[in-house]
């Protein structure tokens, strides 16, 4: 959970509430109720947490440290592709250790979201039987501590990272030879995001990929990642058996929840969805790609 000061083609915004944990809450309690772990200082707004508490979404994980709330400043490009971090202040996340409350520890369904590999496997280990693992990793990680995020990948069940990391974790250029290596260390399925294309579900049924959904109004992309984490992750929660259909059924739920997050700056528009929302634009994604055609 941070501040993010952004500089946008639209303007400037500052003190914008996000972080990954906050994105991937919102996104995924459009589907099912939700525990969040993380931490944040004494200037995060209580109002938030309320909000949080509003949709579902239990707060009880949430450490209040004293000093300053995590704070990331970037500027994007005029594409909102690219993008250039202007300043990093780890402030209580520095010294963060999630510690799972008694209640949380039965949790079916676990997101670790893109913290130091060892932390991550620290979550891991308080929760007693979970269902699905799913984890986020990041460049620096990879680069920095590949022992670390070795043991990790062997410990879950999905993995889901972009393009450019996925190049980078296994050495290979070509994405379906680099899917292939990186399910050699562990995971039974990999998710690669691929921005305004999609994304795209590696597992023993095959490839599947999920087209992005091509928007009029794009201001934010900030948290489009985690929000499609999250909203891949609340559709599984909802689903009594999570076979190969509901994946990929996920993986749609996933971009429209993602595509959401974009219409507007921070959690405002992903903070607000309705399940009908995302019914409504999975099916707009879906007319993308079937057109009624039995041959042709």
């Amino acid at each position: 959970m941070a501040f993010d000061d952004l500089e946008l083609p639209s303007g400037n915004e500052r003190d914008v509430i996000g972080g990954a944990a906050t994105y991937a809450s919102y996104a995924a309690s459009v589907f099912a109720p939700v525990r969040i772990v993380a931490v944040v200082g004494d200037d995060f707004p209580e109002a938030t947490l309320e909000a949080m508490r509003a949709r579902g979404i239990d707060t009880e994980g949430v450490e209040r440290a004293h000093g300053k709330t995590f704070r990331w400043a970037g500027r994007y490009d005029a594409d909102l592709i690219h993008r250039t971090t202007l300043d990093t202040q780890l402030n209580v996340f520095a010294s963060f250790r999630p510690k799972l409350p008694a209640s949380y520890r039965d949790t079916q369904l676990v997101l670790l979201g893109n913290i130091h590999p060892a932390l991550q496997l620290d979550v891991l280990e308080q929760v007693r039987a979970p269902r699905l693992v799913v984890a986020d990793t990041m460049n620096f990680w990879i680069k920095g501590e590949p022992a670390a995020l070795g043991a990790l990948l062997k410990r879950i069940d999905i993995l889901i990272i972009n393009d450019e990391e996925a190049r980078l974790l296994s050495g290979v250029h070509n994405i379906r030879k680099a899917a292939k290596e990186i399910l050699s260390r562990g995971p039974k399925r990999l998710v690669i995001k691929r921005g305004e294309h999609g994304a795209l579900l590696f597992d023993e049924e095959g490839v599947f990929a999920a087209p992005g959904f091509p928007l009029e109004d794009e201001v934010d992309p900030t948290g489009a990642g985690d929000s499609f984490a999250g909203g891949f992750l609340g559709y599984l929660a909802g689903q009594s058996e999570i076979g190969p259909l509901a994946f990929r059924r996920a993986m749609l739920h996933g971009t429209a929840t993602a595509s959401y997050c974009v219409e507007a700056v921070g959690t405002k528009r992903v903070g607000s969805l309705s399940r009908s929302d995302v019914t409504a634009r999975v099916n707009a994604i879906r007319a993308l790609y079937e057109f009624g055609a039995s041959s042709m």
